[in-house]
């Protein structure tokens, strides 16, 4: 299985990927179910263990990668990254 970053870099720069076709899920405390889903058009940037996003108003939020549950291709309904925590559960 691909690392998050490896994938989430792909996405964002291969101009053969188009960010607005997938999203991303992790944990988030407070959140129902303590997950949250953003769509990965949203993201700002991607380091060696979090990636940051833009909020739906305006904050940028950093996110480790190990919160990461799931990322998914909403167009073609493919799961391209499930965490191995999450299989198990």
């Amino acid at each position: 299985m691909r690392k998050v970053s490896d994938l989430l870099n792909k996405i964002l720069w291969d101009k053969r990927e188009r960010p607005e076709y997938y999203e991303i899920t992790f944990i988030h405390r407070g959140a129902r179910m303590n997950r949250k889903t953003i769509p990965c058009k949203s993201v700002t940037g991607v380091e060696r263990s979090w990636f940051m996003y833009k909020s739906e108003v305006g904050e940028d939020v950093l996110i480790p990668f190990h919160r990461v549950m799931e990322i998914r291709n909403v167009k073609n309904k493919e799961v391209v990254f499930k965490s191995r925590k999450t299989q198990t559960q």
